[in-house]
This record gives C-alpha cells, sequence and structure tokens, in this order.
C-alpha cells in the first residue's frame, strides 16, 4: 500500500475517539511531521478548538485572525514558513462543504509541503468522513466544539441541525443560528435527492426547554411527511396537525419551505409564518414576499397552498428569523429591511458559508451590548444551477 492508503486505512479502523492518534502516527512516520494536530470550529465559528487531550491541551485559534483560520475560511490549504526552515500546513477538514475543522501539521520544509499538499489534503479529507461517522459513538468532537456550555435548549437545538454549510455544483448552502450558546427555537433544516433540495428556515415560539421542544416536535413531523414522500403542502398539513394536536393552539411555529427542482431552476414555496426571504441578483437585492398562511400548529386542520418560485444561475438567496429583521439598537431603532440590504451588498463576496456569520456580526453591533432578546437566524443559498 502507498502512504496515502496506509492513512485511510488507519482512520477506518481507528476508535471513534482515536482518530487524531491515529493520523498523528501515519503522519509522522510516513510523512516526517511534527505538532500534529486536529482544530474543530466552535459553535459560533470565532475559534478553532483543539481535540488533544492532556497533557497536549493547546490553546484555541482564532478563525478570524490566524493561519489555520485562513484555511478554514477559504476552504484552501494554507503553507506558513515556521522555525529552522520548517513549514506549518494547514489543512481544511470538510464533508460535503460542511466546515468541521483544520488539520495542522509542521513538515521538514516548505518544498515538501508543496510536494505533499495534495495527498495530505485527501487524507484530511479521509479525517472528516471519518469524524461524522464517530460521532454517532463519541461524545470528543461534539465536546471539542463548545468554548462554552451550552443551554439544554441550546444542545436539543444543534443535535436538531442537519450542518451549517453543504455543497453541490447546483448550489452551496451556509446557516449560523446565534446567541450560539442559548438559542431557543429558530432551526433550519435542508434535504437533497438527485433532483431536488428541500429547505425549511423556522421560527420557534417562546424560550428554553419550551421551545426547543415545540421546534423539535415541528421539525420531526416535516422530517416524517417529507421521508414518507410527500408533497411540501401536506407536509406542512401533517407538521401543523401534529403541532395542534399537542398545543391545541396554545403554541405555534412560523416556517418558511422550500422545494427546488434542482433541473427546472425553480422551487415551490410555502409561507406559513415569520422568517423572511432577499434576493441578491445582478447586483441589487430585493425582499421577496409570499402569500402568507397560517403558522404551524395555531388552528386545527390548516390547508397550506404551494407558491412557485424561480431562481436564474448566480442568485444569492439570504433566509433570515424575526431576530434579524426586527432586533432593536439601544435606540429601539429596529435593524430592518435597510440594514439587511446594506449587509447582503457588504458580503457579495464572500463565500454563502461565511456570509450567515459575516451578517449575524453586524446584527451584534447594531443591537450592543444588551443581551439577545430572541434568536437570530441567516442562511445563506447561492444558486447556480444545472446546465
Amino acid at each position: 500500500m502507498n502512504r496515502f492508503e496506509v492513512a485511510a486505512r488507519a482512520l477506518r479502523t481507528a476508535a471513534p475517539h482515536e482518530l487524531l492518534d491515529a493520523v498523528r502516527a501515519v503522519l509522522t512516520d510516513h510523512y516526517g511531521a511534527e505538532d500534529v494536530e486536529l482544530f474543530m470550529a466552535d459553535y459560533g465559528l470565532t475559534v478553532l478548538q483543539p481535540v488533544s487531550v492532556l497533557p497536549h491541551t493547546l490553546e484555541p485559534v482564532s478563525v478570524h485572525s490566524s493561519p489555520a483560520g485562513r484555511a478554514f475560511g477559504s476552504q484552501k490549504p494554507y503553507c506558513e514558513e515556521v522555525r529552522d526552515g520548517r513549514a506549518r500546513l494547514h489543512l481544511p477538514v470538510s464533508v460535503r462543504g460542511d466546515r468541521l475543522g483544520v488539520l495542522s501539521l509542521t513538515l521538514p520544509g516548505v518544498a515538501d509541503a508543496q510536494e505533499w499538499e495534495s495527498e495530505l489534503a485527501e487524507i484530511a479529507d479521509v479525517l472528516g468522513r471519518e469524524v461524522v461517522v464517530a460521532e454517532r459513538d463519541t461524545d470528543l468532537y461534539l465536546q471539542t466544539r463548545r468554548k462554552d456550555r451550552l443551554t439544554l435548549a441550546a444542545e436539543m437545538q444543534w443535535q436538531l441541525l442537519p450542518g451549517r454549510s453543504c455543497a453541490r455544483p447546483e448550489y452551496e448552502l451556509g446557516a449560523q443560528l446565534e446567541p450560539a450558546y442559548a438559542i431557543f427555537g429558530d432551526n433550519f433544516d435542508w434535504s437533497a435527492s438527485a433532483d431536488h433540495l428541500m429547505l425549511y428556515v423556522t421560527n420557534g415560539m417562546g424560550e428554553g426547554i419550551e421551545a426547543s421542544l415545540l421546534t423539535n416536535l415541528a421539525i420531526n413531523a416535516l422530517r416524517n411527511a417529507r421521508r414518507a414522500g410527500i408533497p411540501l403542502a401536506d407536509q406542512a398539513a401533517l407538521a401543523d396537525q401534529a403541532v395542534y394536536a399537542h398545543y391545541q393552539g396554545r403554541c405555534y411555529l412560523s416556517v418558511l419551505m422550500f422545494d427546488f427542482d434542482l433541473a427546472a431552476g425553480r422551487a415551490s414555496v410555502v409561507d406559513a409564518g415569520s422568517p423572511q426571504l432577499f434576493r441578491l441578483r445582478g447586483g441589487s437585492v430585493e425582499h421577496v414576499s409570499f402569500d402568507a398562511q397560517l403558522p404551524l400548529g395555531m388552528f386545527e386542520e390548516t390547508d397550506y397552498v404551494v407558491q412557485d418560485f424561480d431562481v436564474e444561475p448566480g442568485d444569492r438567496l439570504v433566509f433570515v428569523s424575526d431576530g434579524v429583521h426586527a432586533v432593536a439598537s439601544p435606540k429601539g431603532e429596529r435593524y430592518g429591511e435597510a440594514a439587511l440590504v446594506r449587509a447582503i451588498h457588504a458580503t457579495r463576496l464572500l463565500p454563502a458559508a461565511e456570509v450567515p456569520g459575516a451578517i449575524l456580526r453586524e446584527l451584534t453591533g447594531h443591537r450592543g451590548e444588551a443581551a439577545p432578546e430572541d434568536d437570530a437566524l441567516v442562511m445563506c443559498l447561492d444558486w447556480r444551477g444545472r446546465p
């Protein structure tokens, strides 16, 4: 076997909690690497947390101002020259566009880094896939992602999410929730098949555990209907019945639902509440409105109707919850549509996975030091379409 096959086999056969030890041994023995470390992005996407346990614990590094953060943000290997002519190589660890972290290692020289960069990047890809599989059997990587303790409600919400980004030739997706460590009821979900992409942006009601329980019920009802092959409007109707049956109209949930036909470049939409959509096309941003329908669970046996929506290659779609467009400044001024349009313009050159975090950072500046009164959710979809 060649070196790459040795590394891939070592990762496939390693115990779930020993993936870093396995890749470290291969990179040390077959590439002469030193100081091998796996960093995982924290829930707030502000720092990269080291996986190593004592006595090898390292300090977290910034996502925004570090060499490892540069590789994470660009999703490309980044090499820096360090002591004695050695090279420190930082490799993004991602799975189908979902950015997990960075694998960093020191090599004997810059020439070695250049020669082996492509091969080592493939090893980082294999590591990413094994981390996703390992998370079924160990808490190590989920523990590493948190720089603060999650509230129980936030723990429940994060476990519902499909990921924070994904990519296919037809589209790129990125989404983020804030405050990351104490979120309430906002949520996003997606699922792709050969010819369809389904997106859901939900805005929950209430706070804490009650908000998370409501969102869990609604999201799992939508997933249950979707996985049964039921059309979008009927998914909404069945989830509406499930929420109403439990809460009898006392609690309800807003949702914006899309079913994109990847080949045709059009979507079916159900707008049942407060999440909003903005579209960047040809340098202009517009607020896209749909016929509003009742939130899920407000009344018994509500019927939902789909609307048509066309997308063009090059469109950027930005979805936001009311915790974004309704948030107030210390003077009581709403963030509002004008500020959102400016933020979408300002982030137009960023990849889709980075847009939500950038908009949420600006939102934090608008809110000031006051504690957030609601979740803030941003999702960005870059549409390329299918030839």
